[in-house]
């Protein structure tokens, strides 16, 4: 499952693709990998209804 998230992360990482949609019962172990990225801050979440997060790249990491 780990190796999976690093991969969705790094294709986001490398603009192969834009956003990537995390389910509800999927975030908590998304989120521990997300968390250990280097360039975690890059990351923004987006929350959506039903307890779904939409994950973009950012250039500038936030604040």
């Amino acid at each position: 499952m780990e190796s999976e998230i690093v991969k969705m992360l790094d294709a986001l990482r490398n603009k192969e693709v834009e956003e990537i949609s995390v389910e509800k019962e999927d975030f908590l172990s998304f989120r521990a990998v997300l968390v250990k990225q280097p360039d975690f801050k890059h990351f923004r979440g987006i929350a959506g209804h039903g307890g779904s997060v939409r994950y973009q790249y950012m250039d500038a990491p936030r604040s």
